[in-house]
């Protein structure tokens, strides 16, 4: 288990365990399909990534519900959750 779901603070961070879940399922997805990662990580555990991009302020749910890249002056900020490699429809 990552040391991060033992505490409180991810979860208080995303704003609840259901935003939590869903972001990180979102963002998981996005990473399978092709999106690079927005923080510099020695493991390809996509999982690791993502609980380090909430935990870096790096991605939150919008008010839609879906993944949104945090504005932080890093030229990461021109990647869109949309550019995450081809469509499953492409896939099949």
């Amino acid at each position: 288990m990552l040391e991060e779901f033992k505490e409180e603070e991810i979860v208080n961070k995303v704003g609840g365990r259901f935003k939590l879940s869903s972001l990180i399922q979102k963002r998981i997805v996005a990473l399978n399909r092709g999106a690079r990662p927005l923080v510099e990580m020695q493991t390809k555990n996509h999982m690791e990534i993502v609980v380090q991009e909430i935990m870096t302020d790096k991605i939150y749910l919008d008010q839609s519900g879906e993944v949104a890249i945090k504005d932080d002056g890093s030229p990461l900020d021109a990647i869109e959750y949309d550019d995450a490699g081809p469509s499953l429809e492409d896939l099949v």
